[in-house]
């Protein structure tokens, strides 16, 4: 009994660290924005939106999922064993209770999690997905609702109620997701979606501070129970081999499964919050890079882009020059073989399309500052995390073992490459 004991003990150990090491990747991930979303783990807040959204089989409301279920309520007389006070085994009629599933179903589709900046895709397979509740109702064979969305068949025993339930998420909800930010295949934007080096991929209508409250508290439950668990094998050692062994020895018996667990705890939270701080630190040598890669969009992507809107221009230029000659030559009689031509169109210039060039231009010099912008914050977010772990007691001390040494924040200065120049 007490190796059953001690191995749920250990089994309680093994979960406060997994929820510990979960609520750490939420803590040390900072929440992006739409259009900041780089590849890798990435965290995000927004409102989801659907543009052609499911509908709720019960509540009727626009969702990007929902999953109901119907249940009918029964009351039977059953046939049971039991034993008399003889030891005789006889049989008897008893009434039981129960609800019983008559019709499930539901339907899940991707969608775009939206803020201030823009859209993000959303594949939710393979996600744990929390969602609010659409729609819980009870009705008797009195109420319309009954049969309309239930079944005409009625279970054995039937009391004529049943209970109509449907969860979902609602288009417009505000969810946050943590998971892993890929290339869509489609178009060339971001998307979030389950690969194989996931490490959380969650959906949910609670806040990144009520998951990571979530985790601490059952970091601290399991923790607590192993050690009850580690406490009662001592207990249960000690009182096994009776009075006829010395105090000294129940002592032992009694604290050596604490202690040993002590020290099984002391490790196991050691190497995890390594590890966590290795993943921070590459998270921040991963942000660092995305701001080079920024850079390097912005001055390769913005020349080229003027480039081909100077030679619009210059061809527009040029054919409304030759226009203009010709419509001279006309005027003075000395027009050549296009004046038939010329002369029976109408009088006006063609329509310029530079201008809508030059808004394009514009729109794409906004975005790639805003980018820049975004991939700069989430890099002085990351070093910001990472350098704060490294300060804070307890981490500091396992962080001093290998020496791991802070971060710097981001500075142009040495770094940001050259501006492109925009001449017209």
């Amino acid at each position: 009994m007490a190796g059953v004991v001690a191995l749920v003990s250990f089994v309680f150990l093994l979960f406060s660290l997994h929820f510990e090491r979960k609520r750490r990747l939420l803590d040390d991930t900072p929440v992006s924005k739409a259009l900041g979303v780089f590849i890798g783990e990435v965290e995000l807040e927004g409102v989801c939106h659907l543009e052609k959204p499911l509908t709720g089989y019960l509540s009727r409301l626009p969702c990007i999922m929902y999953e109901w279920s119907i249940s009918e309520h029964w009351e039977r007389e059953e046939e049971e064993e039991y034993v008399d006070d003889k030891g005789q085994r006889k049989t008897r009629m008893v009434t039981r209770y129960g609800w019983d599933v008559i019709a499930s179903g539901g339907k899940r589709s991707g969608f775009y999690m939206r803020d201030e900046t823009g859209y993000v895709w959303v594949n939710p397979e393979g996600a744990k997905i929390e969602m609010n509740s659409l729609f819980n109702e009870e009705f008797t064979r009195g109420d319309k609702f009954y049969y309309a969305r239930g079944l005409p068949d009625a279970v054995e025993g039937s009391t004529g109620e049943r209970s109509f339930h449907e969860e979902g998420i609602a288009v417009g909800t505000q969810l946050f997701v943590r998971g892993r930010a890929s290339e869509r295949p489609d178009i060339v934007a971001a998307q979030i979606k389950q690969e194989d080096k996931t490490e959380i991929f969650i959906i949910t209508p609670r806040t990144e501070k009520e998951l990571s409250d979530g985790g601490g508290t059952a970091f601290v439950s399991f923790g607590v129970l192993g050690g009850f668990c580690a406490f009662a094998t001592g207990a249960g050692a000690g009182f096994v081999e009776g009075t006829s062994a010395s105090q000294a020895f129940r002592y032992f018996c009694l604290f050596f499964p604490v202690v040993l667990y002590l020290g099984a705890f002391a490790v196991g939270w050691t190497w995890m919050v390594f590890n966590s701080l290795v993943g921070v630190r590459q998270r921040v040598y991963q942000a660092y890079s995305l701001v080079d890669v920024q850079l390097k969009r912005r001055a390769e992507l913005i020349p080229r882009l003027a480039a081909c809107l100077e030679g619009y221009r210059q061809h527009e230029a040029t054919v409304l020059e030759a226009i203009a000659r010709l419509r001279a030559q006309a005027g003075s009689g000395h027009v050549e073989a296009m004046t038939p031509m010329l002369l029976a169109v109408v009088e006006r210039y063609p329509e310029l399309k530079a201008m809508e060039s030059f808004s394009s231009l514009n729109t794409h010099l906004i975005e790639t500052e805003q980018r820049i912008l975004l991939a700069r914050n989430y890099y002085n977010s990351c070093v910001t995390f990472y350098n704060t772990r490294l300060q804070r007691i307890p981490d500091r001390y396992v962080a001093g073992i290998v020496e791991m040494q802070p971060a710097e924040l981001f500075r142009a200065e040495g770094f940001e490459r050259v501006v492109p120049a925009l001449k017209f």
